[in-house]
């Protein structure tokens, strides 16, 4: 097969494939989970249900595809805040992860909130992580952190931690929207705070005993 003619099929692959996953957030914004499936994905791009399964083996292989969509997006946003102040650009982290969770319930829920038993085949977890620009943009505000003396420990232990708390903070808004927590900006601000300055008085170890590269 000629060369230009593969790259271009490979090309047109691409694109249906974005186009996929852009049909696919809509989806879940409109009618969350259970909205999603792949009749429906293929209806509103106006392919066969057969053709979406040879870009996604099932739903389970959409949702870590909409994950890190969703997470190159997110980088994107975190890098529109840089700081001279460490603590300000790691803090920034934070605003935009909540504001993204915030601003996008439904597909926060569908994304973040739902049970991921395996990786997509071919792939290992670590793979997965390692191309998350966003765990990565969180790491490095952490690594300069830690850099400038204002924390103290193992970076990606305590961006763990972060992620962590903010997701629970995140996912408590998003589920009992009747709960008095006040502003909910404020109240993943005082969160942040709070984890912050417990964690300036720790110094944090790894959260394993083999060493994980990220």
């Amino acid at each position: 097969m000629p060369l230009s003619v593969q790259n271009r099929r490979e090309r047109q692959k691409a694109e249906l494939r974005s186009e996929l996953v852009e049909a696919a957030h809509k989806l879940v914004q409109e009618e969350g989970y259970e909205g999603l499936t792949i009749r429906k994905l293929a209806k509103r791009v106006g392919y066969a249900p057969m053709s979406v399964y040879s870009y996604f083996a099932d739903k389970q292989d959409i949702l870590f595809a909409l994950a890190e969509d969703a997470f190159e997006t997110l980088a994107r946003r975190i890098e529109e805040h840089p700081s001279d102040d460490p603590i300000e650009a790691l803090q920034a982290v934070m605003t935009e992860y909540a504001a993204f969770g915030l601003g996008n319930p439904n597909e926060y829920r569908t994304v973040f909130m739902t049970e991921k038993t395996k990786p997509p085949e071919g792939r290992t977890y670590a793979e997965m992580e390692e191309s998350n620009p966003a765990m990565k943009a969180l790491i490095s505000r952490v690594e300069a952190c830690v850099a400038a003396g204002k924390l103290k420990g193992d970076p990606r232990a305590i961006a763990t931690m972060l992620w962590a708390v903010g997701h629970g903070t995140i996912s408590l808004l998003i589920t009992f929207p009747f709960y008095p927590f006040g502003d909910p900006q404020a109240f993943v601000k005082r969160m942040c705070d709070f984890t912050l300055a417990t964690l300036s008085t720790q110094d944090v170890p790894p959260l394993t005993d083999t060493p994980v590269n990220c």
